[in-house]
């Protein structure tokens, strides 16, 4: 019998990640879900009949350690990493903690660049040709003023997934990102309870409306499969046009 491929989502018990998985599945993958709350990735490796759901904090370099050894150990090498967990952690920039600033910076890319790096070594090693997807944001581009941790270290994986694919390419190792606008999840919550805040973002997003964690998962879906065989140092932007809207009436 033909073994699957396997997938490593983390960030994946709720919202993008979920999705992400979800698509992964229906593309043939095995996956295999990381994030930092337990009881959430364990209904949803439940739901989805995942291979693994394993308790991670992506922030914590020997948590990363130990859910790569654990995943070499009982599952083997991936030939797909989606890079999702993330936190925002808004704050005024004037009184804006180290503390707080530290926090998004492990999580949002030096968690991204281990994970890589951990998923990578194993790939060149059982020669697999691998796609690994960063999650990235718009705000890699663009910028608020109160989540500034958050845009530095989504510019940070955008230069990330350019220098991994750079390094990677020798080894047939394709390195992406995806830069989500305004999507329906947890994290835009607030804005979709506020109506004079939900207007405010659809009127800088061309196509009127809050995007989908699937539309997300699908195109993670689309950077891990052979279609995308030709696709690397890239980041997809999916927000409904917003980056290229020059104004607002």
């Amino acid at each position: 019998m033909t073994r699957k491929p396997l997938a490593l989502i983390t960030g994946a018990a709720q919202g993008i990640g979920y999705a992400c998985a979800e698509a992964l599945i229906q593309d043939g993958f095995d996956v295999i879900l990381a994030d930092i709350n337990g009881d959430g990735v364990a209904r949803a490796g439940e739901t989805l009949g995942a291979l693994a759901a394993i308790t991670c904090d992506m922030g914590d370099v020997s948590q990363i350690e130990a859910l790569f050894a654990r995943i070499a150990a009982d599952h083997g090498p991936l030939h797909a990493l989606v890079n999702n967990a993330g936190v925002a952690m808004p704050g005024d920039f004037l009184d804006y903690d180290l503390a707080s600033w530290e926090r998004v910076i492990d999580i949002n890319l030096r968690g991204v660049f281990l994970a890589t790096q951990m998923a990578a070594r194993a790939m060149v090693e059982h020669k697999i040709a691998g796609a690994i997807v960063n999650m990235s944001s718009i705000n890699a581009q663009v910028a608020i003023p109160a989540i500034p941790a958050y845009c530095a270290s989504k510019g940070g994986v955008m230069q990330l997934t350019k220098t991994a694919a750079l390094a990677l390419a020798k080894h047939n190792i394709r390195v992406n990102a995806v830069g989500p606008g305004s999507i329906d999840t947890e994290m835009m919550a607030g804005v979709n309870a506020n109506p004079d805040a939900f207007r405010v973002a659809m009127s800088r997003t061309p196509l009127g409306r809050a995007g989908t964690a699937r539309e997300i998962g699908d195109v993670v879906a689309f950077l891990c499969s052979d279609k995308a065989s030709y696709v690397t140092g890239e980041t997809i932007y999916v927000d409904g046009g917003r980056l290229g809207l020059n104004y607002t009436c």
